[in-house]
């Protein structure tokens, strides 16, 4: 039930107490929620629409101040210069690398180019030849390639491009040989399945329309099939809940389609949210044409399956948490499935969780963490015993098996202070080698010489919290540094260590990094997760404030010399600090954040996140949601930290009115003498590979947080 009052509170022109920022006028219109019988009020809803001339020129408005005010900030431009001249010096990057038919695809960015290319090789150690260029393919076109798929043959590629961030792809089909495009083209697909095994067409996920303001753009999405040659127009809802409507799909869901060359007598589905669990159907494959596939259920999200899975045969393998809080290994027979009683491979460590596996021609190589560093394990599937795999030094990996036809791993290592290092893994010998694609990177030694320091922090409830601690040598608990901390606690994604050039190019000049391993994370497993999720939300932000309090009381930082930062869904984390712990920060930066959570769910991929956040149709779950929403929390009067919002224009998950709407009313309420800015990315969604448009986000950033603690670098000049 929804009121509105129609007479416009118009604030008159809000002036900082910051000398010289004159905000754009943000207006007052009351609107009112009620769920429960509980009013909820909302005084900017009029900047959701954005295609309203007035909400448009507000948001121009706001950029033109923050790129006004940036521009005048000395080291900003500094920053951008050391990222370039160090990316220069690199070596070459490889990714997506997709082995077909013994033709080896991939994307490569060679140092300082702004995005990748797409090449092959005929075999792994072959002669690389060049495919396609997004830069160079429709003049005029900020293009990046989201996704490429090889056929079965390796004879054609689809290369799936976007446009500035947006997220949401062009398909476009070669044929390797010719180096040629076909003359097929699909628009606003949200992403590729498979290849049909004949090589006949393929598999992809079929959206609305390509309008993130849209909120039912992605409402009821459908794999489609594309048989080379034809119209799309044409193409056949293969899997959705118009074709299937007896699975009873939700509208939310993403339906999607599996076909592997392992297990050539089935074909797989699944339905595709964000939440953990997976729901997975599959069926002969001779019904793969039938028209109408008598799909049966393979998981329920009451089996528990999360993170990896693979099948090889008839044998299907899964990670799940049922009576195993850590995780645990298990297979089952795809002719009679029974996750219940399904075979451990992989007990439960106590120590550590599971974060995945994966599979080639005759092992299963699992990777455990501790939150911090991983450890291999290698389980033989012929003699059916495991062992641990001796790294050549500890950090965060990652594997890949590049060909399961083969035993032949990629596995990359890294740390807050160690660049990703390659390296090519034989489980049968147990050696660890050059990698055939990337090549070490090569930093400054004042890059890696970073001391990490790993501790846990007394929470508000008594838990104890991970915190990663990087700083230079020399550096004195005198409270004088400035000190960064930032953190995300979502979906069950850990703050795994990874080596962020961007990030240790402050920490050479003296500034802190911190990193709270917080709750909604799974550093410790699915309790973790769930610690931070729905109701228990507020355990996010609490615990990133239990550990700013710690680095303040031992002498690493000031409340004066302190920022924090949250990304995507770690806005909530730092908007609801800082609205329950003002006092505490000096600067924050709320990037493409989740500030408006009550209305998180009207957005176009708003849905789809329901099984994280909750809904406001649901009682506890709304109360939920307004704890956990930034704006709603903005209090009259306050003085708050300086704070810098960003919005992605062309941003799908986090659409543009989420940071905006809290910027708004941060600089409406704020009583403070200390900026709040609106930076808008024209240029960009939620992220981009765009190396230009990155660095200068990034510049703004850090930049904003370094002025805002007295940095002596970043000084408005």
């Amino acid at each position: 039930m929804k009121k509105l009052k129609h007479t416009s509170v118009l604030c008159l022109l809000s002036i900082s107490l910051f000398a010289q920022l004159k905000y754009p006028e943000t207006k007052k219109i009351e609107v009112i929620d009620t769920y429960f019988g509980v009013d909820y009020k909302d005084s900017y809803r009029w900047l959701e629409n954005l295609k309203d001339p007035e909400a448009i020129s507000w948001f121009k408005s706001q950029a033109d101040l923050t790129n006004s005010t940036m521009s005048k900030i000395s080291g900003r431009d500094e920053l951008i210069t050391e990222w370039k001249k160090l990316d220069k010096i690199q070596p070459a990057v490889y990714f997506s690398v997709i082995e077909e038919n013994g033709r080896y695809f991939y994307q490569k960015r060679m140092p300082g180019e702004v995005v990748s290319k797409v090449y092959f090789r005929e075999g792994i150690n072959g002669k690389e030849q060049f495919l396609f260029d997004p830069q160079n393919f429709i003049s005029g076109k900020t293009l990046a390639v989201q996704q490429i798929v090889p056929n079965f043959d390796g004879k054609k590629i689809i290369i799936a491009y976007t446009e500035k961030g947006a997220e949401v792809a062009t398909l476009k089909v070669m044929n390797v040989d010719t180096k040629k495009f076909l003359s097929d083209e699909i628009n606003a697909v949200a992403g590729v399945d498979t290849w049909a095994f004949d090589n006949s067409g393929f598999f992809y996920t079929w959206i609305k329309s390509a309008d993130n303001t849209d909120s039912t753009s992605r409402l009821n999405p459908k794999t489609r099939f594309h048989k080379i040659g034809d119209d799309p127009k044409k193409d056949a809802d293969f899997f959705s809940n118009e074709a299937y409507p007896e699975l009873k799909i939700e509208e939310k869901a993403y339906p999607g389609i599996v076909l592997s060359k392992f297990s050539k007598e089935y074909v797989f589905a699944y339905l595709g949210t964000v939440q953990r669990e997976m729901q997975l159907y599959y069926a002969p494959i001779s019904q793969l044409n039938s028209g109408k596939i008598q799909w049966k259920p393979l998981a329920t999200t009451n089996d528990k399956i999360v993170r990896s899975l693979d099948v090889i045969g008839d044998q299907f393998y899964a990670i799940t948490y049922n009576g195993a809080k850590n995780y645990k290994l298990v297979v089952t027979d795809l002719k009679k499935p029974d996750w219940a009683n399904a075979k451990v491979i992989a007990p439960e460590k106590k120590d550590m969780t599971l974060e995945s596996f994966v599979a080639s021609e005759n092992y299963l190589i699992l990777n455990y963490t501790d939150g911090i560093n991983s450890k291999l394990y290698k389980y033989d599937i012929k003699d059916r015993k495991t062992s641990e795999v001796k790294l050549p030094f500890n950090g965060s990996v990652n594997v890949v098996s590049l060909d399961k036809k083969t035993n032949d791993f990629i596995v990359s290592i890294t740390s807050w202070n160690m660049p990703f290092t390659d390296f090519s893994y034989s489980p049968k010998t147990d050696t660890f080698s050059e990698s055939p694609f990337n090549k070490t990177s090569s930093y400054p030694d004042e890059y890696k010489n970073l001391i990490v320091e790993e501790v846990e922090v007394k929470g508000h409830d008594g838990v104890k919290i991970p915190l990663s601690i990087i700083y230079k040598k020399g550096m004195k608990k005198d409270g004088s540094n400035v000190c960064f901390m930032e953190s995300y606690g979502a979906y069950g994604i850990s703050a795994s260590p990874f080596f962020s050039v961007r990030k240790n190019s402050l920490a050479i000049k003296d500034v802190i990094l911190a990193i709270p391993h917080v709750r909604g994370g799974s550093e410790k497993g699915q309790e973790w997760y769930l610690g931070g999720y729905k109701t228990t939300k507020p355990n996010t932000w609490k615990d990133f404030i239990s550990c700013a309090e710690y680095l303040i009381k031992e002498g690493y930082t000031s409340s004066e010399k302190l920022a924090g930062a949250g990304t995507s869904a770690g806005g909530i984390l730092i908007t609801r600090a800082i609205t329950e712990r003002p006092e505490l920060f000096a600067a924050a930066i709320c990037n493409v954040g989740c500030a408006n959570t009550m209305r998180g769910e009207f957005s176009s991929n708003g849905p789809v996140n329901i099984p994280e956040f909750g809904t406001v149709q649901n009682e506890a779950e709304c109360k939920a949601l307004h704890e956990m929403d930034g704006m709603h929390h903005v209090v009259q009067g306050t003085k708050y930290p300086a704070v810098l919002s960003i919005a992605g224009w062309n941003d799908p998950r986090v659409v543009a009115w989420q940071p905006g709407k809290f910027a708004g009313a941060m600089q409406n309420a704020t009583s403070s003498d200390k900026p709040v800015l609106l930076k808008v990315n024209y240029d960009n969604g939620h992220f981009t590979e765009d190396k230009d448009v990155t660095y200068a986000n990034f510049a703004d950033q850090y930049a904003f947080i370094m002025w805002q603690t007295g940095h002596p670098d970043f000084k408005m000049k």
